[in-house]
């Protein structure tokens, strides 16, 4: 039963509060998560200026996820007790302080890295408020979809981050993209739906934290494939004789497919509500499929790796949301703060792990440990998820 505090709106204006708390996370979403996003589409301009290697850029994306790994669980804490309303307009604010504090005082590769740090706080409170809105403000047959929509903003950060270089970066400086960004996540702010009503929700004790943590691990699996695919992949192509240009063509191609895969997911969700364990897990072994084939030699196997690998073993993510909101509506940032914690350990460690496996053994043997990483999460998915439906249902 869903605490009354926390139903959708149901009087006649349902529809605009849906639509408000749609637009309001996936701008939300945008501006949250662009800072490092922005840092990688223009690292070859700021590794220029500040003087580091793809070594330091790999140190600083990790370190940002680190610190979102760590600032998850207190970040759906305190949502729950001020509001995914204030929670999310402090996100926002914050965000937009980072990026032009990174356009104005990032001197050095370590100044660099502690802005991006704040950035990391930011971003973990931005995506939880961003859940709790959705979960009391659009109606639950519809919120499979606007998760979907939401997590769509990620592969939709990823280009206007891809964007910024030939309309900024190489006209005017990588610094005025940060401003213009830091503008834009402000001017968000005035977007995020008020709240129809604020409940305190302390989650209840030991209800159900065992099974989140094994999604949390099998997230961690998952999230560090996918990662490393988008890292790697280029990289990995050209040293097979692929040249840049086509393979990172290749790779937008499946960021496009894991946007659409990630909506498409949320509306099938809504239609089927009770199955997105098994699609979930099912998204992860075609992702899975898709990894084994990056160990293949030539184009085709590229493209159908990229294809597989990062547009669908990378589109579940909503569909996670979705699933542990539904069964944790009471105290929803708290519950997703859990398995969000693993996603972005899976950003921090994943790529530093299997680039040591590449450095040592080879890209073929990385893109297979890669794959059975996700097999592996694709299993503690079923697990996890089939414990905590029957935690749900007492």
């Amino acid at each position: 039963m869903r605490d009354p505090g926390t139903e959708p709106d149901t009087t006649g204006s349902t529809s605009t509060n849906a639509v408000r708390a749609t637009g309001g996370a996936l701008t939300t979403t945008i501006s949250v998560s662009i800072p490092v996003f922005l840092v990688g589409g223009l690292a070859v301009q700021v590794g220029d200026e500040l003087g580091f290697s793809p070594a330091g850029l790999g140190l600083v994306v990790s370190t940002y996820f680190g610190v979102s790994a760590l600032a998850s669980i207190p970040a759906g804490t305190l949502v729950e007790r001020h509001g995914a309303t204030r929670t999310a307009r402090i996100a926002l604010g914050l965000a937009a302080t980072v990026l032009i504090g990174i356009a104005v005082g990032a001197r050095s590769l370590w100044t660099l890295t502690a802005i991006l740090a704040l950035g990391a706080a930011a971003n973990a409170m931005g995506q939880l408020a961003s859940n709790t809105s959705l979960s009391r403000h659009v109606p639950v047959h519809r919120q499979g979809l606007t998760f979907g929509i939401k997590q769509a903003a990620i592969p939709v950060a990823t280009v206007l981050a891809g964007a910024a270089v030939p309309a900024l970066a190489l006209t005017l400086g990588w610094r005025w993209a940060f401003v213009l960004a830091g503008l834009l996540a402000a001017a968000t702010i005035p977007l995020v739906p008020r709240e129809i009503a604020h409940r305190r929700h302390r989650p209840e004790p030991g209800r159900a934290t065992g099974p989140l943590m094994v999604l949390g691990i099998a997230s961690t699996l998952a999230a560090g494939s996918a990662n490393a695919l988008s890292t790697f992949v280029v990289s990995s192509a050209v040293e097979r004789g692929i040249m840049p240009g086509p393979a990172g063509l290749v790779l937008t191609l499946g960021g496009a497919i894991c946007g659409l895969a990630r909506i498409y997911g949320g509306w099938q969700a809504d239609l089927r509500p009770e199955r997105q364990v098994s699609v979930i897990a099912a998204l992860l072994v075609t992702g899975a499929a898709g990894l084994a084939l990056l160990a293949v030699p030539g184009t085709p196997a590229l493209v159908a790796g990229v294809v597989l690998g990062f547009g669908f073993g990378w589109a579940w993510p909503g569909l996670m949301n979705f699933a542990v909101v539904r069964l944790h509506p009471q105290a929803p940032a708290a519950a997703t703060s859990i398995t969000q914690t693993g996603v972005y350990a899976g950003g921090c460690i994943g790529p530093i792990g299997l680039g040591a496996i590449a450095h040592t053994a080879g890209y073929p043997a990385m893109w297979v440990t890669a794959a059975v990483a996700m097999l592996g999460a694709a299993t503690l998915m079923l697990a996890g998820s089939r414990i905590l439906s029957r935690s749900g249902r007492r």
